[in-house]
């Protein structure tokens, strides 16, 4: 039997083991691969985790660890070392090589939401500044959409969410959650943004899909604008690590 999984904490929300294990049925391959779960209440419990379970093949990273995972890596692909951030580890003989899928799965999502929705950004606010948001960032930058960081505190960098006025929302027209916030099961939070200021020319895409429509893009759609959840990232994020996977496996 050939093991993958998932690590991060806590591992609830996450759709990826029910993805994962119902290709295997599909493809018919359930008696040679199986994906599980492996909440870590610590990122220093991966090297214990890893030793548990020599099978492992492929590792599935989320929140909270997809920037702390990756010191104890041999080696990063250069997308994810200029990323800052991995999603996918393959183990091949022992060596740990990250990678990062969120960006082909947020990328084609993107591309295919705002074809549907007015076409090209003309800029963007990405609300977090962990992994997620390095990787939306990634993306933002390769379409050339300028994009400004939102998060609890001001720096040069970054706008702090009290500071968001309806001056800012009107200089952009998509606006990415890449926060836990509203991820189930504490579903009734929500980024604190000035909704009221929202129209029908923002496109709002929230990286979570458990639940499939978060308070955030709620409030969003009650403004009249484009909502998208982050399932079909998900699955472009899956399929790519899955071929990563298969390079060795």
């Amino acid at each position: 039997m050939i093991r993958f999984g998932l690590i991060g904490y806590p591992l609830s929300h996450s759709f990826s083991q029910g993805y994962f294990t119902r290709k295997f049925q599909e493809e018919g391959t359930q008696d040679r691969y199986r994906y599980d779960n492996f909440p870590l209440a610590s990122i220093q419990d991966f090297p214990t985790m890893l030793a548990q379970h020599p099978d492992l093949r492929g590792i599935n990273v989320t929140i909270p660890y997809k920037e702390a995972v990756i010191p104890f890596l041999d080696a990063l692909d250069p997308a994810a070392a200029a990323i800052g951030a991995v999603n996918t580890i393959r183990i091949d003989q022992g060596k740990l090589t990250g990678y990062n899928t969120d960006v082909i799965g947020f990328g084609e999502s993107l591309h295919d939401f705002l074809a549907h929705h007015g076409g090209p950004s003309q800029g963007a606010l990405v609300l977090g500044t962990g992994g997620a948001a390095k990787g939306v960032a990634w993306v933002l930058r390769q379409a050339g959409i300028p994009f400004t960081y939102v998060s609890r505190t001001k720096s040069k960098e970054q706008l702090s969410y009290s500071q968001l006025t309806a001056a800012h929302l009107a200089k952009v027209d998509l606006i990415v959650n890449t926060t836990p916030l509203g991820m189930s099961p504490a579903v009734d939070n929500f980024p604190d943004i000035p909704y009221h200021c929202l129209n029908a020319r923002h496109r709002l895409y929230d990286v979570i899909y458990n639940p499939p429509k978060t308070v955030f893009l709620q409030k969003g759609e009650a403004q009249g604008a484009a909502i998208r959840n982050g399932l079909a990232m998900l699955h472009g994020q899956a399929e790519a690590a899955w071929t990563i996977w298969r390079q060795t496996n």
